[in-house]
């Protein structure tokens, strides 16, 4: 956590003393499990430590929409601290072990450690600038270049967070999650799946996706990294 928000913005050392001491509880989630529920009002901020997460709306029918991917290192509902009522619902990928921290000492913090305040004010702005990527995602690229593009996101956030890179990771969604993140069926995704192995673009290995040249299936996708400011505290 303290890594990834010192990406955020310049910390001191009396910041980080300061996030370490934060209280928390750790909780565990099995895959599936709901973390947060649409309606509900909460009195903790959740981090992931371990494993992964997803934002979803429903629709009046049932139908879902996955709005975002969390990771481990991500605070999933930072906008809890402020908002009453939880507007969206956020639900685990896999099995995810997560520090509940009281909204009352996330609230203290940011008062008296402005610099704190400011990168967790930048972290959520970057959640925003996701979500506007991925409502062009949807809306405007086609089917095969969709998948490309959260690929090659999924390279960028989970380097960050120590657990891939732009050569490889372990996918952790399966063809349905991914229909639900980029509104396809999933017999759609299985076949511009095929498709980017077929190009070359990809390798998968079950559930381990090789990228064997970056910057083609950078270019296929028109992926650029801009949206997630991985530059933001230089």
């Amino acid at each position: 956590m303290v890594r990834k928000i010192e990406g955020r913005a310049a910390l001191d050392e009396l910041d980080r003393k300061a996030l370490g001491s934060l209280s928390f509880r750790r909780r565990l989630f099995e895959a599936g499990d709901y973390i947060v529920r649409e309606g509900a009002r909460t009195t903790e901020s959740t981090l992931i430590l371990e494993g992964f997460a997803f934002r979803q709306k429903l629709t009046q029918d049932g139908a879902r929409q996955i709005v975002s991917f969390h990771v481990p290192g991500d605070f999933i509902d930072l906008e809890g601290s402020l908002l009453k009522v939880a507007d969206h619902n956020v639900q685990t990928l896999t099995r995810c072990e997560v520090a509940a921290i009281p909204i009352r000492e996330i609230v203290a913090l940011i008062e008296a450690h402005p610099r704190v305040g400011r990168a967790l004010w930048i972290d959520t702005l970057i959640d925003a600038s996701i979500y506007r990527e991925w409502v062009m995602n949807v809306g405007r690229r086609p089917a095969k270049k969709r998948l490309a593009h959260l690929l090659c996101e999924f390279a960028k956030r989970l380097k960050l967070a120590g657990l891939g890179d732009e050569e490889g990771y372990t996918l952790p969604m399966t063809q349905e999650q991914l229909a639900d993140a980029a509104g396809l069926t999933s017999v759609h995704v299985n076949r511009s799946l095929r498709a980017l192995e077929e190009e070359g673009l990809i390798v998968r290995d079950r559930k381990f996706v090789r990228i064997p040249d970056w910057e083609r299936l950078r270019a296929e996708s028109g992926f650029s990294e801009l949206y997630l400011h991985l530059d933001q505290a230089s």
